[in-house]
């Protein structure tokens, strides 16, 4: 068999350029898009991927301000400043990247950043939205899955998806996410037990666990779309997956490349958040001022 292999280069892309179309558009109408991303590491490969977002926020024509406090932030320094910004009229979106220094209770911290501006769905208060059905901004590793599944046509509804991991970034938003798409969702961690026992079934399978070569071609069957959402750096440097893509190709009917996959659609869409963050407030704004 063929193993269609399902790039998010080519819809990211195409998002990046409804990013800029739909920014260009806000500022005919005196709006200017405005993301923050709150740094506080002195670590290489973070750094290297903000300025991936500030590079790809210029480029959509949306302002991308870097608010690093350094490495030694305290968790009162970070706290202020992400309340200060969400009470900044002219900031739309916000971002707290980590990792964050030593001592520092992230999940404290998030709470701090307004729903509204919550592009990256870190808030407890977006998932619960989520959760209930209300709008919210999803995480967007999680929301790039789904935009991948509908840009190759992947039908979801009624078929058997299995998500291996349970984290709150990506393994229960997606969940949630697939099921408004009315999928069967079956949810593995490490305590599930083997594997194979849910993902030979599935017809979808997706796996956000941070482990290399957890799943393999034992694990699916022949008609499996596999979605590999794992971001491991080798000491080389170099990204590989969660999946053993040797082995998995040949076998699935489709898979998501790393590098190239997923991770290629999760920084369009914080762009497309902050758009969209954007314009919900400038709504919220004149709805206020007219009463």
């Amino acid at each position: 068999m063929n193993t269609t292999l399902l790039s998010g280069r080519t819809l990211a892309r195409l998002m990046q350029q409804r990013a800029h179309d739909n920014a260009r558009d806000l500022e005919t109408e005196g709006l200017h898009p405005t993301l923050a991303v709150v740094v506080a590491t002195d670590d290489g490969s973070t750094h290297w991927y903000v300025r991936s977002i500030e590079r790809a926020a210029e480029n959509a024509g949306i302002m991308c301000r870097i608010v690093d406090l350094g490495r030694d932030a305290t968790e009162q320094v970070l706290a202020s400043v992400l309340k200060d910004l969400s009470a900044e009229p002219s900031v739309h979106g916000i971002i707290l990247q980590t990792p964050l220094p030593p001592g520092v209770d992230a999940d404290a911290l998030v709470g701090h950043i307004a729903p509204e501006k919550d592009i990256d769905g870190a808030n407890p208060l977006s998932l619960g939205r989520l959760a209930v059905g209300h709008p919210s901004f999803a995480p967007a590793t999680a929301r790039a899955v789904i935009e991948i599944l509908d840009h190759f046509d992947i039908p979801v509804a009624g078929r058997n998806v299995v998500v291996i991991g349970r984290s709150a970034v990506v393994g229960k938003p997606l969940s949630l996410l697939l099921l408004e798409r009315d999928a069967a969702v079956t949810v593995c961690h490490s305590r599930s037990g083997p594997l194979e026992k849910y993902t030979k079934t599935a017809d979808v399978v997706i796996v956000a666990a941070g482990r290399i070569g957890l799943l393999n071609s034992s694990h699916i069957s022949s008609d499996a779309v596999v979605i590999d959402v794992g971001t491991n750096v080798l000491p080389d440097g170099s990204l590989v997956g969660d999946v053993d893509q040797a082995s998995v190709l040949g076998v699935a009917a489709a898979l998501t490349p790393v590098p190239g996959g997923v991770g290629s659609v999760t920084t369009s869409l914080l762009l497309l958040h902050t758009i969209e963050a954007a314009r919900e407030q400038s709504r919220s704004f004149v709805r206020g001022g007219a009463a």
